[in-house]
């Protein structure tokens, strides 16, 4: 730590940039911009890190199956693979680690991403989830910041969990992530034996064009199964492939691994006046506002038969939402609608939606013509619109436009706060009341084993204040685990000062 004075940011052109945090939106509440070019640039160059290895999630594994309707959803939703009770669709699903590489080991402590594709009759639909339903961050502006704080230094080649926790002491919107993280859930048994999360907070629109925001979860059959810290460890190096191997297994014999879809539905009109911002990625909407109902189930049963071609080349975006489901302001999400497909033409290319693991099972007809790798092609037909002969042409009645409000002077803050907006409350409620004693035992272990690991004191300090506010018996029990005394839970100790200066 230092007292000197940091240099001021700039874009990679050498010009003072605007925020460190904070994305340009439409007012504090409105869409982000795309004359941000800071965002732009800080995505976009982020996205092109790595090659030709996945910046993020690089390390997964992937199956088909189907996902079937169990309940009538119309009520809320015009989407056509949702629109009938009984029918079902093809699905690929890919799980992964967050953090680690291509070579790293399935059972080390990560977030699992959890993605989806659905292959609908109106067009791909993918859902980019995790095995949480929070994140570390709510604005894009930081994400590149944050994951480069869990890779590698640059210096040593090797990770630091001093940079870890300087991020998210630093980042207290992180501590409701770092709880789940930290506890046995960052630790699952199998892939098998996880929920799945959207995460984001999503747009249903029906075909009256009556709007609803919802959460999806996908709450495993198989039941929820974790390992204790030093069980992940001991499969590292007994099995770096266990959960692949478990899940390709389970698949090769016959066998089944099945979710259960539930979703939160708010009506359009209540986020307004929440207590908390629904929008928000690093809050879950508590069960007792909004109570989870069952609308079907997703059911893997097969196995790929190429590892490259299905799980290496498969490319999940957020982005691709069919008619009858939409985005919200949630920033995040309005980030990873420009960041993944972004990504995955840098990393496959140009066309990689005619790769047959992401072409749609539906028609295609654009006027997206060449590049690399290209082999569809529309021969004579115009390349051009509006055209006069015979070319395809958009239908505005076939797609209803997701939408909200949006004024304000352009602006680059946090959003505005609501009633009960805190980053500590939901991280206390987690430990206090979700969690079981063993579960807070371990949660405390954890987090003492992985704060003791090369974390400078300046910084272990500031940690701990923020584990103080989420919980007073939980900061104190992590000050007697590492040494540090009377670590004060109000006001900012001076390593925080210092940091923040």
């Amino acid at each position: 730590m230092s007292d000197k004075r940091p240099p001021h940011t700039t874009t990679d052109s050498g010009i003072p940039a605007p925020s460190d945090e904070h994305s340009l939106s439409a007012g504090p509440n409105g869409p982000l911009l795309l004359q941000d070019h800071y965002l732009i640039q800080k995505m976009a160059q982020f996205n092109r890190e790595r090659v030709p290895e996945r910046v993020v999630h690089a390390r997964g594994y992937g199956a088909h199956g189907f996902f079937e309707v169990t309940e009538d959803v119309t009520e809320w939703t015009s989407a056509a693979f949702l629109n009938q009770v009984g029918k079902k669709t093809d699905v690929f699903a890919r799980f992964s680690t967050v953090a680690g590489e291509l070579g790293s080991a399935d059972t080390v402590r990560d977030p699992r991403g959890f993605a989806l594709k659905f292959y609908t009759e109106q067009g791909n639909y993918d859902l980019v989830g995790n095995n949480t339903p929070v994140f570390f961050v709510r604005d894009p502006s930081k994400f590149s910041d944050f994951i480069h704080s869990q890779k590698r230094m640059g210096d040593s080649g090797l990770r630091s969990n001093d940079a870890q926790w300087d991020f998210w002491s630093l980042s207290p919107e992180s501590y409701h992530q770092v709880s789940f993280l930290m506890s046995d859930r960052g630790t699952p048994r199998t892939l098998r034996n996880m929920n799945g999360y959207g995460s984001h907070t999503f747009m249903w629109i029906n075909k009256g064009g009556e709007r609803s925001w919802v959460k999806y979860h996908f709450k495993t059959e198989q039941g929820v199964e974790n390992f204790t810290r030093q069980e992940a460890a001991a499969m590292v190096g007994e099995d770096v492939d266990f959960h692949r191997r478990d899940l390709y297994d389970t698949l090769a014999r016959g066998q089944e691994a099945v979710w259960r879809l539930e979703m939160q539905i708010m009506p359009f009109e209540a986020a307004a006046d929440y207590r908390f911002n629904p929008f928000d990625l690093t809050k879950v909407w508590p069960h007792s506002d909004y109570e989870p109902i069952t609308v079907g189930r997703l059911v893997l049963n097969r196995n790929p038969e190429n590892f490259f071609a299905e799980v290496e080349q498969a490319a999940f975006e957020p982005a691709n939402m069919v008619p009858g489901i939409g985005p919200s302001p949630d920033r995040m999400l309005l980030g990873r609608l420009f960041s993944y497909p972004d990504t995955h033409r840098y990393r496959i290319g140009p066309n990689y939606l005619q790769l047959p693991i992401n072409r749609p099972q539906s028609p295609v007809h654009t006027y997206n013509k060449d590049g690399a790798m290209r082999y569809e092609h529309n021969g004579g037909a115009p390349v051009y619109a509006p055209n006069s002969f015979g070319g395809p042409a958009a239908d505005p009645s076939r797609y209803i436009e997701a939408s909200w409000d949006a004024t304000g002077e352009i602006v680059r803050t946090a959003q505005e706060l609501h009633s009960e907006d805190d980053d500590y409350g939901q991280p206390g409620s987690l430990y206090r009341e979700v969690l079981s004693e063993t579960d807070r035992a371990n949660l405390t272990s954890n987090l003492i084993d992985h704060l003791s690991d090369g974390v400078e004191h300046d910084v272990q300090v500031r940690a701990v204040e923020h584990w103080y506010k989420v919980d007073a018996e939980l900061g104190a029990s992590l000050a007697g685990g590492l040494g540090l005394g009377a670590v004060q839970s109000n006001g900012a100790s001076a390593a925080t000062k210092a940091a923040r200066a």
